[in-house]
Protein backbone atom coordinates (compact mmCIF):
# COMPACT_ATOMS: atom_id res chain seq x y z
CA UNK A 1 0.00 0.00 0.00
CA UNK A 2 1.58 3.64 -0.55
CA UNK A 3 -0.10 7.14 -0.67
CA UNK A 4 0.57 9.86 -3.19
CA UNK A 5 0.20 13.26 -3.33
CA UNK A 6 -0.64 15.14 -7.08
CA UNK A 7 0.93 18.56 -6.68
CA UNK A 8 0.10 19.28 -3.20
CA UNK A 9 -0.04 23.12 -2.24
CA UNK A 10 -0.31 23.25 1.81
CA UNK A 11 3.20 22.16 3.44
CA UNK A 12 1.11 21.45 6.74
CA UNK A 13 -0.86 18.68 5.16
CA UNK A 14 1.64 17.17 3.23
CA UNK A 15 3.69 16.85 6.21
CA UNK A 16 0.79 15.54 8.14
CA UNK A 17 0.46 12.86 5.50
CA UNK A 18 4.11 12.02 5.49
CA UNK A 19 3.67 11.31 9.17
CA UNK A 20 0.56 9.53 8.52
CA UNK A 21 3.40 7.11 6.25
CA UNK A 22 5.49 6.81 8.94
CA UNK A 23 3.65 5.75 11.55
CA UNK A 24 1.33 3.24 9.35
CA UNK A 25 4.46 2.06 7.51
CA UNK A 26 3.43 3.03 4.17
CA UNK A 27 5.48 4.57 1.61
CA UNK A 28 4.81 8.12 0.18
CA UNK A 29 4.78 9.48 -3.23
CA UNK A 30 4.98 13.46 -4.16
CA UNK A 31 3.95 13.89 -7.90
CA UNK A 32 5.38 17.71 -8.23
CA UNK A 33 5.61 20.54 -8.72
CA UNK A 34 3.91 20.85 -5.58
CA UNK A 35 2.66 24.72 -4.21
CA UNK A 36 5.60 24.97 -1.71
CA UNK A 37 9.64 24.90 -1.93
CA UNK A 38 9.19 20.87 -0.88
CA UNK A 39 12.50 19.53 1.51
CA UNK A 40 12.81 17.71 4.62
CA UNK A 41 13.59 21.15 6.47
CA UNK A 42 10.77 22.58 5.29
CA UNK A 43 7.81 20.02 5.99
CA UNK A 44 9.80 18.94 9.70
CA UNK A 45 7.43 21.24 11.38
CA UNK A 46 4.32 19.35 10.49
CA UNK A 47 5.47 16.21 10.39
CA UNK A 48 8.64 16.80 13.13
CA UNK A 49 11.03 14.10 13.19
CA UNK A 50 8.54 11.74 11.59
CA UNK A 51 10.32 12.62 8.22
CA UNK A 52 12.96 10.30 9.12
CA UNK A 53 10.93 7.35 9.45
CA UNK A 54 9.08 7.72 5.90
CA UNK A 55 10.42 6.42 2.37
CA UNK A 56 9.39 9.17 0.13
CA UNK A 57 9.53 8.92 -3.75
CA UNK A 58 9.44 12.31 -5.29
CA UNK A 59 8.51 12.09 -9.24
CA UNK A 60 9.16 15.57 -11.25
CA UNK A 61 5.49 14.77 -13.06
CA UNK A 62 2.60 12.99 -13.16
CA UNK A 63 4.30 10.90 -16.67
CA UNK A 64 7.16 10.12 -14.22
CA UNK A 65 4.79 8.69 -12.00
CA UNK A 66 2.63 7.24 -14.67
CA UNK A 67 6.07 5.57 -16.02
CA UNK A 68 7.42 4.30 -12.26
CA UNK A 69 3.71 2.74 -11.99
CA UNK A 70 3.88 1.16 -15.18
CA UNK A 71 6.66 -0.33 -14.12
CA UNK A 72 5.80 -1.34 -10.84
CA UNK A 73 2.12 -2.81 -11.73
CA UNK A 74 0.37 -0.87 -8.88
CA UNK A 75 -2.97 -0.53 -8.84
CA UNK A 76 -3.95 3.27 -8.74
CA UNK A 77 -6.91 4.20 -6.48
CA UNK A 78 -8.09 8.58 -6.58
CA UNK A 79 -9.76 9.59 -3.89
CA UNK A 80 -12.46 12.26 -5.50
CA UNK A 81 -15.18 14.00 -4.87
CA UNK A 82 -16.40 13.51 -8.34
CA UNK A 83 -16.17 9.75 -8.02
CA UNK A 84 -19.59 7.47 -7.08
CA UNK A 85 -17.59 4.08 -5.57
CA UNK A 86 -17.46 4.42 -1.41
CA UNK A 87 -14.00 4.10 -0.31
CA UNK A 88 -15.69 1.04 2.23
CA UNK A 89 -16.85 -0.60 -0.56
CA UNK A 90 -13.94 -1.17 -2.73
CA UNK A 91 -12.08 -3.51 -2.56
CA UNK A 92 -7.94 -3.15 -2.23
CA UNK A 93 -4.79 -5.03 -2.70
CA UNK A 94 -1.55 -4.67 -0.84
CA UNK A 95 -0.34 -3.21 -3.91
CA UNK A 96 -2.35 -0.10 -4.12
CA UNK A 97 -1.39 3.64 -4.42
CA UNK A 98 -3.96 5.91 -3.04
CA UNK A 99 -3.80 9.37 -4.95
CA UNK A 100 -5.13 12.33 -3.58
CA UNK A 101 -5.40 15.55 -5.68
CA UNK A 102 -4.58 19.31 -4.82
CA UNK A 103 -5.81 20.31 -1.55
CA UNK A 104 -7.56 23.49 -3.90
CA UNK A 105 -8.11 21.93 -7.33
CA UNK A 106 -8.46 17.95 -7.02
CA UNK A 107 -6.78 16.54 -9.89
CA UNK A 108 -7.28 17.15 -13.75
CA UNK A 109 -8.85 15.05 -16.07
CA UNK A 110 -6.84 13.28 -17.59
CA UNK A 111 -5.46 12.40 -14.15
CA UNK A 112 -8.71 11.03 -13.48
CA UNK A 113 -8.69 8.91 -16.45
CA UNK A 114 -5.80 7.13 -15.47
CA UNK A 115 -7.22 5.99 -12.18
CA UNK A 116 -8.24 2.15 -11.54
CA UNK A 117 -10.50 3.15 -9.00
CA UNK A 118 -12.12 6.38 -8.09
CA UNK A 119 -13.47 6.63 -4.53
CA UNK A 120 -15.73 8.96 -2.60
CA UNK A 121 -15.87 9.25 0.96
CA UNK A 122 -19.84 9.85 1.50
CA UNK A 123 -20.40 13.14 3.66
CA UNK A 124 -23.75 15.48 4.07
CA UNK A 125 -24.47 16.25 0.78
CA UNK A 126 -24.31 20.26 1.28
CA UNK A 127 -20.79 20.45 2.41
CA UNK A 128 -17.66 20.22 -0.32
CA UNK A 129 -14.64 18.06 1.20
CA UNK A 130 -12.66 16.77 4.15
CA UNK A 131 -9.04 17.84 4.50
CA UNK A 132 -6.55 16.00 2.50
CA UNK A 133 -4.90 14.85 5.54
CA UNK A 134 -8.39 13.30 6.92
CA UNK A 135 -9.07 11.67 3.91
CA UNK A 136 -6.39 9.92 3.35
CA UNK A 137 -5.97 8.81 7.13
CA UNK A 138 -9.92 7.19 6.76
CA UNK A 139 -8.73 5.17 3.33
CA UNK A 140 -5.19 4.14 4.21
CA UNK A 141 -7.27 2.93 7.49
CA UNK A 142 -9.77 0.87 5.56
CA UNK A 143 -7.11 -0.31 2.84
CA UNK A 144 -4.98 -1.37 5.43
CA UNK A 145 -7.50 -3.20 7.30
CA UNK A 146 -8.58 -5.10 4.39
CA UNK A 147 -5.18 -6.11 3.53
CA UNK A 148 -2.64 -6.79 6.86
CA UNK A 149 -4.52 -9.54 7.99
Amino acid sequence: MRLALYQPDQPQNTGTILRLGACMGVDVHIIEPCGFPFSVKALRRAAMDYVDHVNITRHVDFEAFEAWREADGGRLALLSTKASTPYCDALYSKDDILLLGQESAGVPEAVHATADMRLIIPMQPQLRSLNVAISAAMVLGEALRQTRR
